[in-house]
């Protein structure tokens, strides 16, 4: 028998708040829309998302001629205030991630906050770049939903 050391376990814990000029359903339907079809890579190329928005839907990328990658599967979906999503995510290896987008009127605004928990073999560099990918996203909603109100 031979043992072989690993890497550790790391955790991730990150939480980002926006406020969005635009009703709750406008921007609960822009996180569907950028998890889904309109999801976009930093260069701007697709992402080819498919977002199965039901209980146990599946969240995957959809490379064509049956190749891709799950991501996670729909865990909790409650329109227009809850979305739940539970899967490796963005990560090839040993990890469990939860991530979890709850939505709340603020006046005329909407305040959406994402909270992502991960455990696993999550390398270091991985984890650095997080919170920005993070914030990068939580824009596109934004600007996806305030143009959607704005017509």
């Amino acid at each position: 028998m031979t043992a072989a050391v690993g890497e550790e376990v790391q955790s991730v814990h990150i939480v980002q708040q926006i406020e969005i000029n635009a009703p709750m359903r406008v921007a609960f339907d822009a996180i569907l829309e950028e998890l889904g079809p309109s999801g976009m890579q930093p260069d701007g190329s697709s992402m080819n998302w498919k977002l199965e928005a039901w209980p146990g839907g599946r969240w995957y990328r959809d490379l064509g001629e049956h190749k891709g990658h799950l991501w996670g599967h729909v865990q909790v979906i409650k329109p227009p205030t809850l979305l739940e999503i539970a899967g490796p995510m963005f990560m090839s290896f040993a990890v469990a991630n939860h991530v979890q987008y709850r939505l709340s009127e603020e006046g005329t605004r909407t305040r959406v906050t994402l909270t992502h928990t991960g455990v696993g073999l999550i390398p270091q560099d991985l984890r650095e770049g997080m919170t920005e990918g993070w914030g990068m996203f939580m824009n596109s909603i934004r600007e996806r939903a305030e143009g959607t109100a704005k017509h």
